[in-house]
């Protein structure tokens, strides 16, 4: 088994709120036994900010990843990361975007040749990125394009009673349903199983497939779509040894009891899916990408403009993304995991 390494955390968008909670998660390292990690990261933008807090955070700026399981006790490890401009919470800077960009494609460099046991990315803000001239709807699609090896990254979102995969992502309803195949579906749901079973420790998982209309389609009576795309991805699965189910009524699927029944659910399109968990736990749920040859994890949150820089943004998510992250890494190498 190979020697424990710190993860790495990006700094995501400098005028947001992942500096302050990053800060926070490592006040509460020893409370809430936050595993190590170090933040990509400028730290003058950190030593203004904690003083803005009035937080008593030492900050260390490290050469290597390696150095931060030793610091990690007594300071905050950070990787110096210079931004061109110092960011004023709460206002983003177009010209951050390219070293926002740059943590980014530092922190899968570090992870990929060993020197970090897993990302965590901080938000980002797609706007300010796009408007830079960032090519892609968010994280997912990058961290795909920056693994190579043709991989197909599939977002999952975590809670301690919940987890969801949506098949459509970031895109409209209209568009969810012209996108809406076979193919989408049972990639989504065999990356699922896999991850389920690699990564949470769950050897043989059961996984629920939502219907994408009310009362599922109603036998016809309210849309065809599961009877012509999402009943023959499922009869597909089965036929692979895939335990799977469905399609259930989205409306029935998260009440409590019938949770206990799966251990993932696949939805149709991202409301379906992140408006259950986030009602199960809002600020505790995790952003998951699946289908990568790295651990990646991240808050289930925004940048949260109309708060940064005030010290109240709860941490509870990050912390949750450091916990998960560090827990799936080491089941990937072997490791025991309570």
């Amino acid at each position: 088994m190979r020697d424990l390494r710190p993860l790495a955390l990006t700094m995501g968008e400098p005028a947001g709120i992942g500096g302050e909670i990053a800060l926070k998660a490592w006040l509460e390292r020893g409370s809430k036994n936050v595993p190590p990690f170090y933040l990509i990261d400028d730290p003058d933008r950190l030593d203004a900010l904690k003083s803005r807090l009035g937080w008593s955070v030492p900050i260390s700026s490290i050469e290597t990843p390696g150095e931060a399981l030793n610091v990690f006790p007594n300071a905050l490890p950070v990787l110096k990361h210079p931004l061109p401009r110092q960011p004023i919470p709460g206002t983003p800077h177009h010209e951050n975007a390219g070293a926002v960009i740059a943590a980014i494609d530092l922190a899968v460099e570090q992870v990929l040749y060993g020197g970090a046991e897993a990302i965590v990315t901080n938000p980002i803000h797609k706007k300010v990125l796009i408007d830079a001239g960032f090519n892609h709807v968010g994280h997912t699609d990058y961290l795909a394009e920056l693994a190579g090896q043709g991989a197909r990254a599939i977002m999952m979102l975590a809670c301690s009673e919940l987890r969801v995969v949506p098949v459509c992502v970031h895109m409209s309803m209209r568009e969810s349903i012209e996108k809406l195949k076979i193919g989408s579906i049972t990639e989504a749901t065999r990356a699922t199983a896999q991850a389920l079973a690699s990564d949470f420790g769950i050897e043989q998982p059961h996984i629920a497939l939502t219907g994408l209309n009310p009362h599922a389609g109603e036998g016809g009576a309210m849309g065809r779509e599961e009877i012509d795309i999402i009943r023959p991805a499922i009869e597909q699965m089965k036929r692979e040894g895939l335990s799977v189910r469905g399609p259930e009524p989205a409306d029935t699927l998260f009440h409590e009891r019938a949770r206990g029944g799966y251990d993932a659910a696949i939805c149709m399109y991202h409301d379906q899916a992140l408006i259950p968990i986030k009602t199960i736990d809002f600020h505790g749920a995790v952003n998951i990408t699946l289908g990568l040859p790295f651990v990646r994890t991240s808050p289930d949150h925004g940048t949260a403009f109309e708060i940064a820089g005030t010290g109240v943004a709860n941490d509870e998510s990050l912390i949750a993304a450091l916990k998960t992250a560090s827990a799936m890494a080491r089941r990937r190498r072997g490791a025991q995991v309570r």
